[in-house]
C-alpha cells in the first residue's frame, strides 16, 4: 500500500500499523546519517553476506543474507536486488524465505543452460539457487547435522522462486559447520562442481544435475590461517602471464590479520577433482587488509566476451557488525572490484581494482595538480571534497624514508589517517579519531597492510563515502577497506609529511546513486 500522512487525531498504534505496512523501499530515505551514497545497502533492517551473485540477461543479481524484521541478525532470508552495471541498484522483493527445513543461509546461483536439472529447458533455462538450510531448532538442542544444502529455481529471471520438492539435495554427514555452497560448471568434465565450507577446511563435490552430489576431495585442514571457522568459499580460474591458475577464496572468522573477520586466498591448480595449493601450507595471503571486507564472492555467468572476474564483499566485521550506529538499516557492500593475478617477487598475488563502471560515479571536472611538494601539509582542493563523496588518486615517484599520510577530516575535528611508513614498507588506516567508537571496544585502532612490492612509482587510490574508506595501492596488490562513523561526513582532505614530492594528485567528486529518487 502507499504511505499516507495521518492527522494528529490518529492513535499511536494506528500510526505504527501504517508505518509498518509501508514497504522497506518507501521507509528508506537514503539520506540518513551514515547512509552510503554509492555502496549498496538494503532499504531497511539487517544485511550480511552477498549471496547468489549471477549475471543473466543484462542484469547483475545480488542476493544477500537479510533479516527483514530487525536491524540485528535473525532468521535469515535472501534479499534481492538487480543492476545493469553493479553500481545502480533496483531493490526487488525477498527471494527466499525460511521454511520447515531451516533458515536460508549463504549460497550461489547458476544458470542451467543445458537443463541438466530438468527444471527448465535448453531453450528456456532456469536460474538455480544452491543454498544452506540452517535448522535452528536442531542447532539449539546440540545436533551436529542441522546444516544441509537445498536448491530453488526461477523461470522468470529471478523474480519468483520455487523450492525443489526433493530438498535437501546434500545431507549433512554429522558436521556442525557445513555450509555456503559455491557452484560452477566445469566444462572439461561436463559436470557441476561445488566448493563447501566444512568447519576448518573445504570439501569439493560434483553433480551431473544439481540434485545428486558426490564428494570428490578435501582441501585446507593444514593450509592457510585457522584462527576461526572457514566460510563462503569461491573457486575460479584466472590467467597470469598466459598460464591458467585457480584461485580459492575462503573467509574466516575470527582470524583476520587485523582482527575479526577477513578473507584469505590460495593460488594453485584444479583438475576437476582436487585443488592443490602452490604456496607453502603455512602461507597466509589476504584479499583485503582492512577490517571491513568479509564473505565476498564473485559473479557467475559473466559473458566470455567480458572476461572479467567480478567480486563484491560484505563491508563489515562480526566484531561489531550488530552494534554500529545505524538504525534504519545495518550494513553495506564494498564497491564491486575486478580480480586479477600478478607476478611479484614474492610469488603470484591477487590484485583488486575498481570496476570500469565505477567511472560513472565521477561528477564534474577533477582537480588536478602535478609536481606537488608537501612540507608539513597540503590541503587538497576543498570544492572537490565538499560533498564527502570523492576519489583521490595520488602518484608517487618515490618515498625514501619516514611517513606521509592522507587525512580525511571534517569541521568537528574528526579525521581518518591513511599512513605510509617507508621504513616498514606498509600502509595503515587509523580510525581512532574518526568519530564515536563507544558502540564497540573493538572498533577503534590502527589497521596495517604490508606492501607486496618494495619499488616505486606507485599510485594510491582512496575512495570516500559517508561511512567508509577504501584504499588501493600498488595497482591493487594492496587493498584496505574500513568503516567510519563520523559525526558529519569528511568534507576535507590533506596530505601531511615532513617533506615529500608527489608527481600528481587528482581529486574527483563522486555522486550519489540515490540522489533525487528512491530505489524501487
Amino acid at each position: 500500500m502507499t504511505c499516507h500522512f495521518v492527522s494528529q487525531a490518529v492513535t499511536f498504534w494506528v500510526m505504527i500499523m501504517i508505518i509498518s505496512s509501508c514497504s522497506p523501499e518507501q521507509r528508506a530515505e537514503y539520506s540518513e546519517q551514515h547512509r552510503p551514497q554509492f555502496h549498496f545497502s538494503p532499504p531497511a533492517q539487517w544485511m550480511n553476506d552477498p549471496n547468489g551473485m549471477v549475471y543473466y540477461q543484462g542484469e547483475y543479481h545480488l542476493f544477500y543474507q537479510h533479516y527483514p524484521d530487525s536491524n540485528v541478525w535473525g532468521p535469515m532470508h535472501w534479499g534481492h536486488a538487480v543492476s545493469p552495471d553493479m553500481i545502480h541498484w533496483q531493490h526487488l522483493p525477498i527471494a527466499l524465505y525460511p521454511d520447515s527445513l531451516g533458515l536460508i543461509f549463504s549460497g550461489s546461483v547458476v544458470v542451467d543452460h543445458l537443463n541438466t536439472s530438468g527444471l527448465g529447458s535448453a531453450d528456456d533455462p532456469v536460474m538455480v539457487a544452491i543454498f544452506t538450510y540452517h535448522h535452528e531448532a536442531g542447532a539449539k538442542v546440540g545436533r551436529n547435522d542441522f546444516e544441509t544444502q537445498g536448491i530453488a529455481y526461477s523461470a522468470d529471471r529471478g523474480r519468483t522462486w520455487k523450492k525443489y520438492e526433493g530438498n535437501p539435495v546434500l545431507k549433512n554427514p554429522g558436521i556442525r559447520d557445513f555450509r555456503d555452497p559455491k557452484v560452477f560448471w566445469f566444462g572439461a568434465d561436463k559436470k557441476w562442481v561445488m566448493v563447501l565450507a566444512v568447519a576448518d577446511h573445504i570439501e569439493i563435490y560434483s553433480s551431473p544435475d544439481l540434485k545428486q552430489w558426490s564428494k570428490l576431495s578435501e582441501f585446507g585442514a593444514a593450509d592457510g590461517s585457522h584462527g576461526g571457522v572457514w566460510e563462503c568459499p569461491d573457486l575460479f580460474p584466472l590467467s597470469v602471464n598466459g598460464t591458467e591458475k585457480w584461485v580459492l577464496l575462503v573467509s574466516i572468522n575470527p582470524g583476520a590479520p587485523n582482527g575479526g573477520s577477513g578473507t584469505q586466498y590460495f593460488v594453485g591448480h584444479f583438475d576437476g577433482t582436487t585443488f592443490v595449493n602452490e604456496n607453502e601450507p603455512a602461507t597466509s595471503l589476504w584479499l583485503d587488509y582492512g577490517r571491513d571486507n568479509y564473505a565476498g564472492v564473485t559473479w557467475a555467468n559473466v559473458p566470455a566476451s567480458d572476461g572479467r572476474r567480478l567480486f563484491l564483499g560484505w563491508m563489515s566485521n562480526w566484531d561489531y557488525a550488530q552494534t554500529v550506529p545505524t538504525e534504519v538499516w545495518r550494513s553495506a557492500m564494498t564497491l564491486p572490484r575486478e580480480l586479477m593475478l600478478r607476478q611479484t617477487p614474492s610469488g603470484i598475488r591477487l590484485v583488486s581494482t575498481l570496476v570500469a563502471e565505477f567511472q560513472q560515479l565521477r561528477e564534474g571536472e577533477p582537480a588536478v595538480a602535478e609536481d606537488v611538494e608537501v612540507k608539513v601539509e597540503r590541503v587538497l582542493p576543498p570544492a572537490a571534497t565538499a560533498s564527502g563523496l570523492f576519489e583521490i588518486r595520488l602518484l608517487l615517484d618515490s618515498v625514501s624514508a619516514g611517513n606521509f599520510s592522507v587525512e580525511l577530516f571534517n569541521d568537528l575535528d574528526e579525521r581518518i589517517r591513511i599512513v605510509f611508513d617507508a621504513d616498514q614498507n606498509q600502509f595503515s588506516i587509523d580510525r581512532n579519531e574518526a568519530g564515536p567508537t563507544t558502540f564497540s571496544p573493538k572498533f577503534a585502532g590502527v589497521q596495517y597492510g604490508a606492501r607486496a612490492l618494495g619499488t616505486f612509482p606507485t599510485e594510491l587510490v582512496v575512495v570516500a563515502d559517508h561511512a567508509s574508506v577504501e584504499l588501493f595501492a600498488d595497482g591493487g596488490l594492496l587493498a584496505m577497506t574500513s568503516l567510519v562513523f563520523p559525526g558529519e561526513p569528511f568534507t576535507n582532505a590533506r596530505v601531511v609529511a615532513a617533506s615529500i614530492k608527489i608527481k600528481s594528485v587528482t581529486v574527483t567528486p563522486l555522486k550519489s546513486i540515490w540522489r533525487g529518487k528512491l530505489a524501487r
